[in-house]
């Protein structure tokens, strides 16, 4: 179902005043605590992306290539395998972040959550409607005031109208920026409770929206404000994130596969020939070195989209992922948003002109705080070197800087070459998409089953649910 969820109550109408509360169990609370729900969202929605993004948006970004069960990899994106089906993951958890948002506005001794709820929704609510297009959004969440069908959304309307992305984001920032109770955000593992990080993320946010819709709107007066106030994530210490361990039951996911599902993952040919070229020290923390390299530290990557049924592939000629997506998993991140990010947006915006700042410098330092962020030393001479941004096509350096970065959010990375066309990613092997990468994700099944009406309207408006028709910020 397309994330409606319908809380319902049995009960049997009382005859006498006070039958109700004699029959309440006191251990079955019809309401959950928004810091367990807060925690819970954070934590299912970071750990479900982060896994979904290494293994379904790692292939459509081609950072890895999947050897078998890979019609996704094959841009079959009906048949999700292993992954690639994040429709649940967004309604589940936007569904119980309205209920913290609806507690925080219903309640003053939870006014404290109302901040954080609807940064969370934007956030959200921006990654679902970047994958998918046009959703439901507006009459979403409203199951128990009897919409089970809820209209889709214009992508245009969930950003910029009236409880939309960036309406959300000012919203938070303005509801943390008016609270003045002394009751502490609880369930909060980004920040610890800290009231100023979630204005830093939400103008990282702000910043992140902007320029993805740069292309449909000027949005230079509003970026140099967000720079000039310095306001955001600029710091690894900063950043929007929440750390797995090295065991269960808080591991990267990747690490609980069992060996021959981890063992389908090998470097792309486009994040071979990327880090190669740019002699990236950071190949050895993100790959493995090939099995049967002559010298043991060689590296090796295969096209996505080969046709398992017809193409031998031997799994000791092509480089694994690194130790940090399965062995040493502590060493990994949920990663929501970054200063490493947040840079390279504000670099690309000053390389555009839409900024006043200098985008060499902004770039330097996403790309040193990226190598910090990986754990591995910048080499001295990179930025002036083959990583340096005039080495070629300075926007393209900047936007493919980001894309290496991202790789535990393949998604993101798939999302930015839609928007920018950087870095050129290749055509697969053998594509089951007439050689086209798709430009968004398909509605799953189970919404023409279930909200049949809305969905045909929507459906409609994709040419059939087409995977190749553009979203509203990626329409000339």
């Amino acid at each position: 179902m397309i994330g409606v969820f319908v809380l319902v109550l049995l009960g049997t109408t009382s005859c006498t005043q006070d039958f109700e509360d004699i029959n309440t169990n006191p251990n079955a609370p019809v309401s959950v605590q928004p810091s367990l729900l807060l925690r819970q969202v954070i934590y299912d929605y970071g750990e479900q992306m982060s896994y979904e993004g290494f293994t379904a948006g790692n292939l459509l970004g081609q950072y890895t290539t999947a050897l078998d069960f890979n019609l996704f990899d094959r841009h079959n994106l009906k048949s999700p395998q292993l992954g690639g089906n994040p429709w649940p993951i967004f309604y589940q958890n936007l569904r119980d972040n309205e209920l913290i948002l609806n507690h925080s506005l219903e309640n003053p001794s939870f006014r404290v959550y109302e901040g954080p709820a609807r940064i969370m929704k934007a956030y959200m609510a921006a990654a679902l409607t970047d994958f998918f297009g046009d959703v439901p959004y507006s009459e979403a969440f409203k199951g128990n005031q009897g919409t089970v069908t809820p209209v889709y959304d214009a992508q245009q309307d969930i950003y910029m109208a009236e409880n939309g992305i960036f309406d959300n984001l000012t919203k938070g920032i303005a509801a943390i920026q008016a609270y003045d109770g002394n009751i502490a955000l609880e369930g909060d593992i980004l920040f610890s409770g800290d009231l100023d990080s979630w204005v830093r993320f939400a103008n990282s946010l702000k910043i992140k929206y902007l320029m993805r819709v740069s292309s449909k709107m000027d949005v230079s007066n509003e970026l140099q404000t967000l720079f000039s106030e310095g306001n955001f994530i600029s710091e690894n210490s900063l950043n929007a994130i929440f750390s797995f361990t090295d065991g269960e039951p808080n591991n990267f996911r990747l690490a609980r596969l069992r060996i021959g599902d981890f063992n389908n993952f090998v470097m792309s040919e486009t994040m071979e020939e990327i880090l190669i070229d740019l002699e990236d020290a950071r190949i050895s923390r993100l790959f493995r070195p090939f099995t049967s390299s002559e010298t043991g530290n060689e590296y090796n990557g295969l096209l996505n989209g080969i046709d398992a049924s017809s193409t031998t592939v031997t799994l000791a000629d092509y480089s694994l992922a690194g130790t940090i997506f399965r062995e040493n998993t502590g060493l990994l991140d949920a990663n929501f948003m970054t200063s490493m990010e947040t840079y390279f947006l504000l670099a690309e915006a000053a390389q555009k002109g839409l900024i006043s700042a200098d985008a060499q410098n902004l770039y330097e330092i996403g790309v040193s705080q990226a190598f910090d962020y990986w754990q591995v030393e910048l080499p001295s001479d990179y930025l002036s070197g083959t990583g340096a941004m005039e080495n070629g096509d300075p926007l393209e350096n900047i936007i493919t800087q980001k894309w290496i970065a991202n790789m535990v959010n393949g998604y993101e990375g798939w999302i930015e070459y839609r928007r920018t066309g950087f870095p050129q990613l290749k055509t697969i092997s053998a594509s089951l998409n007439d050689d086209l990468i798709p430009v968004r994700m398909p509605y799953p099944a189970e919404e023409e089953a279930l909200n049949n009406q809305n969905y045909t309207t929507a459906a409609n408006n994709t040419d059939g649910n087409s995977i190749n028709v553009n979203v509203w910020w990626d329409q000339e």
